[in-house]
């Protein structure tokens, strides 16, 4: 049987069909996912803008369909703008702002909203059509179907984070509960990456190598979630507008435990000291930029000239691209653009991550 005569889901198991239309099968379901993959990058680039422009708590109620309709009238653009004064955060920090004002922060708010409708409505035709045409049957359904309901409760995850920032005293939502929201969305895009490299025509073949490569790129797969869950605690705190020197921060390069664990109990620190929080996802860098480097070398060294080497050299690389960003992005005060593209990239890196250890998931001993 040839490759355009049948295709696989994992080690050929869940999806086959014999004839020519599973190959058209299997181009529109890798298509369908690969689209499901940019829209949910673009809704994490688009929530780090809602974030850095303080927009995330401009919508003040929770309505998953109705909410789909922005204000249309001058009535109902001032009852929303009514219903955002009685907040915190406009008493708090933006007490006086015009309706023009208002409308900005609403307008990325709600783009945010109707980006994660959209990929909803996407993901849910997609898989209604999978199976009406038999493309998606068997294990594949199954782990669609739980990934949809992952990504419907990343819906009920990010407005529990929006009411948790229109508490008494809050003026933006709970660092955990944002790095709760991105983590999930992390989480889904991920799983959709490996589905869609896990759909093949013919099984990829082995790799012959030193079996070490495999549980190096697990760690760093791990590495890059605790990064990115780190990076989620700095921005919630907003902990990258303070120490904003490298590699010295708070002129040392290890400030002392005094200030990093100054809050009781110590594990409160890790949360919300804005000094430790940063210190952290900087150690957390310097962890991940040394792994991805030794395994791209290990690569090199003993499997070279194969597909893990281009995943593993294209890691350390876009790793290395994005510590820098990092740095920049810290020294400049976190501008929108930095801001943005830093986030944007830590997905991409995500991504990368997950092809790197399916490669590495091919190798067999010498």
């Amino acid at each position: 049987m040839t490759a355009t005569e049948r295709f696989t889901y994992g080690a050929g198991r869940g999806l086959e069909r014999a004839g020519p239309s599973s190959a058209r099968g299997l181009a529109l379901t890798r298509g369908w996912l690969t689209l499901v993959a940019l829209l949910v990058l673009v809704m994490v680039t688009i929530g780090g803008a809602t974030r850095l422009t303080g927009s995330g708590l401009s919508i003040t109620e929770w309505k998953p369909i109705s909410g789909a309709i922005p204000p249309l009238s001058p009535e109902t653009w001032a009852a929303e703008f009514e219903r955002y004064k009685q907040i915190p955060q406009y008493k708090l920090q933006n007490a006086g702002i015009s309706l023009d004002e208002f409308k900005t922060l609403f307008w990325w708010e709600w783009g945010h909203r109707e980006l994660g409708r959209f990929i909803g409505l996407v993901y849910a035709l997609g898989f209604v059509a999978g199976l009406a045409l038999g493309v998606i049957r068997g294990r594949l359904a199954a782990v669609l179907f739980g990934l949809g309901l992952l990504l419907g409760m990343q819906g009920l995850v990010g407005w529990i984070m929006v009411h948790s920032g229109l508490q008494e005293g809050m003026v933006a939502v709970a660092p955990v509960k944002l790095a709760l929201h991105l983590v999930l969305a992390c989480t889904f895009f991920a799983s959709i990456v490996a589905v869609r490299g896990s759909l093949r025509a013919e099984p990829a073949a082995a790799l012959h190598g030193p079996t070490r490569l495999f549980p190096t790129a697990v760690a760093l797969l791990g590495l890059v979630f605790l990064q990115i869950a780190l990076g989620a605690l700095v921005a919630g705190n907003k902990a990258g507008l303070v120490y904003n020197t490298w590699p010295l921060m708070d002129g040392a390069l290890v400030p002392p435990s005094a200030s990093l664990f100054f809050e009781s109990p110590w594990w409160i620190n890790l949360l919300d000291n804005h000094l430790t929080v940063q210190f952290n996802h900087r150690i957390s860098a310097y962890l991940l930029l040394a792994v991805a480097l030794w395994h791209a070398f290990d690569v090199r060294r003993t499997v070279p000239k194969s597909p893990l080497s281009r995943s593993s050299h294209s890691l350390a690389g876009l790793v290395l691209v994005q510590a820098v960003l990092g740095i920049v992005t810290l020294l400049l005060v976190v501008p929108l653009w930095a801001g943005l593209a830093h986030q944007a990239l830590a997905v991409i890196v995500l991504g990368v991550a997950v092809w790197n250890l399916m490669t590495a998931a091919r190798v067999r001993a010498f």
